[in-house]
């Protein structure tokens, strides 16, 4: 179904509006189109339902906190074009939304140092930043955290605005993780792959392994998912993901 272009180099591929991959033939237009007005429906739905606690928590992030309710980071996604009688996967960097629940201005340092550590695979120095958990990906020790931000990323209650994304179109319901710019500065080659998809609040890593795998393996997953994408695996994914959450594992 897909023939992949030839290796890009990595600069190239960090730059917004790179194509990443090329679709010869578009077998999988229908996916595309059934999960857009899927994801349409369920988040503007969800967004309703869950109104209520998500005033309940501004006002408590507030309330502890003053300051933005919001977190806005910007991530790293990819669009699907059509050029001539190709479709290409393009890099298209967007602000994804979160309950903020860290200090407002809290230094990004600590976290960036985390995070490349784990992608290349330095243990110590993970281990020196985040201690016995250093093969989790979130931060669970980061100072910047506010105590409702504990119990909300907990649940993954602070990932609710992530709704409207999905209703603006930077990201899907399920989809691999979206990538931080500096996460993408240190990827292999073979992990940029996982860049050739719209993005997504759930996902296969996020239900199978969540966060205690090494990163290797979260983008096996997120690969797997990538190549063998289809309306029945999403429909599993969405199934798990609230038992996921429920088990409080955190987010990937």
């Amino acid at each position: 179904m897909y023939k992949m272009q030839n290796q890009l180099e990595l600069g190239q591929i960090r730059k917004p509006g790179a194509s990443l991959r090329s679709l010869l033939r578009d077998g999988h237009f229908p996916y595309y189109f059934f999960k857009r007005i899927m994801d349409l429906l369920i988040a503007g739905g969800l967004l309703a339902f869950f109104s209520p606690l998500i005033a309940a928590i501004a006002i408590l992030i507030y309330a502890y906190s003053p300051g933005p309710i919001f977190f806005k980071q910007l991530r790293v996604g990819a669009k699907r074009v059509r050029r001539g009688d190709a479709y290409y996967w393009e890099r298209e960097d967007f602000t994804l939304y979160k309950f903020r629940t860290m200090k407002v201005n809290g230094d990004e340092a600590v976290h960036k140092a985390y995070v490349q550590a784990l992608i290349q695979n330095d243990r110590q120095k993970a281990q020196e930043i985040q201690g016995e958990k250093s093969q989790v990906r979130k931060l669970t020790n980061d100072p910047r955290i506010i105590l409702p931000g504990k119990f909300l990323r907990k649940f993954s209650l602070d990932e609710l605005p992530q709704f409207w994304n999905v209703l603006r179109g930077d990201m899907s319901l399920i989809g691999p993780r979206p990538a931080l710019p500096y996460e993408v500065e240190v990827y292999k080659p073979w992990h940029l792959r996982r860049l050739e998809a719209q993005p997504g609040i759930s996902g296969l890593q996020q239900v199978t392994a969540r966060c205690t795998a090494d990163f290797d393996e979260q983008v096996k997953l997120d690969l797997a998912y990538i190549e063998n994408q289809s309306l029945w695996q999403d429909f599993k994914i969405a199934l798990k993901t609230p038992l996921m959450i429920l088990s409080a594992k955190g987010a990937g």
